[in-house]
């Protein structure tokens, strides 16, 4: 009889199963979608983390998109109380006379702010959107300024405003990375007034109209955000949606019809949903190591993150998180609020996922000439590597 040893034939089906382990699990997540539009861009509302793009800083036209800015500046004036709910506008005739889309609005009456802002973002009322530049601005003109310092402020560095409506003209232009700023800036902002995006209808002049957004309809976990349509710029669509605890917003630019942006920006948020999951790892301004302090008043100062701090990953990789303190070697006083001592760094598998600054919770003034002359001799002495691990959330 001949006897076998199987011992390396059963280490090589080991070997060759773990392969195919590790193979299959790298492979769990497939390829982002490749849509039929000029440009999109996927992103977590909070973690900014990117899942699918093309063309996300190619200057586009946007259309209607820009009522996501032109209502974002009218927010900022409610929220600063220069503008009130009740307001009564007059309608101009440039504003009744604006071609495309409106809410009916009639020349020489008077219209509130609350029903500019309904017509606005509901009806996308072209309209609407002159009376409302207008009234704040004195002009369309003067407005679409306003929108540009405001676009300037959020880091919209590829965008510019020619006028409150998106019709066509050669200098207005944006990207969809910039339109996914100014979306996150106006929810995060104006929680208050983004819920007018998730009305479905509004009725002004005895005439009904629906909301564009038709995703409404579709998913119930969409609450916004804006379509728009020239000949020029295609068919164009801003979505946000939220299941469980997991934002995501999506921009689709520059499609073939008004069907195409619907089904192409469901795949977008599906995609996303379906793969990753959001998870808030630490709370800002929350005290998470302590970093010694040369020639302070005292010998330790509390560090944390300036705000919560997010990670977006694929789904099921929770446990292989890890998070660790890089500090500075040395931090001398004085040191004030919010000066960066260090890095948090995390690691997903080993790999480098997200890194942002460790900042002083408090200020640390100079210590007295005793401190200062220990401290010089100490420092010295202290370990040029200064790590502290950290694995809990």
């Amino acid at each position: 009889m001949i006897r076998l040893n199987l011992k390396p034939y059963f280490l090589f089906s080991c070997l060759i199963l773990v392969t195919l382990s590790a193979a299959l699990h790298a492979a769990r997540i497939p390829s982002a979608p490749k849509l039929d539009a000029a440009g999109y861009l996927l992103v977590d509302m909070h973690s900014d983390q990117v899942l699918a793009e093309k063309n996300a800083d190619q200057r586009l036209e946007p259309a209607s998109l820009t009522k996501i800015m032109t209502a974002h500046v009218v927010f900022q004036e409610l929220q600063q109380g220069a503008l009130n709910l009740s307001d009564q506008v007059i309608v101009s005739e440039k504003a009744w006379k604006t071609p495309g889309s409106r809410m009916f609005i009639e020349v020489n009456t008077k219209v509130s702010v609350e029903d500019l802002l309904r017509g606005l973002v509901i009806q996308s009322g072209n309209d609407a959107a002159v009376a409302l530049a207008e009234h704040i601005a004195g002009s369309e003109q003067a407005f679409a300024n306003m929108m540009n310092e405001k676009a300037f402020q959020l880091g919209m560095n590829d965008s510019h405003f020619m006028n409150s409506t998106g019709l066509p003209d050669a200098n207005h232009y944006t990207t969809p990375r910039d339109i996914i700023k100014a979306t996150k800036a106006m929810i995060h902002r104006f929680p208050a007034y983004y819920s007018l995006y998730s009305e479905k209808e509004f009725t002004y002049n005895n005439i009904r109209q629906y909301n564009r957004n038709n995703l409404l309809w579709r998913d119930n976990s969409v609450d916004g955000v804006k379509t728009g349509h020239t000949e020029a710029a295609g068919y164009c669509l801003v979505a946000s949606a939220k299941r469980e605890s997991m934002r995501l917003i999506s921009v689709v630019m520059g499609a073939r019809s008004e069907k195409t942006r619907l089904q192409e920006t469901q795949s977008l948020l599906n995609y996303g949903f379906r793969f990753y999951e959001t998870h808030r790892l630490y709370e800002g301004r929350r005290a998470l190591v302590s970093a010694r302090v040369w020639q302070g008043e005292k010998e330790n100062l509390s560090l944390g993150l300036a705000e919560d701090l997010y990670v977006t990953i694929p789904r099921g990789q929770y446990n292989k998180l890890q998070a660790r303190s890089q500090l500075n070697p040395e931090n001398v006083a004085p040191i004030i609020q919010g000066q960066p001592l260090g890095d948090m760094l995390v690691e997903l598998d080993g790999e480098a996922i997200s890194q942002v600054p460790l900042i002083a919770l408090d200020d640390m003034p100079e210590g007295g000439l005793w401190r200062k002359f220990v401290d010089m001799i100490l420092i010295n002495l202290w370990s040029k590597a200064n790590v502290t691990g950290l694995s809990e959330w």
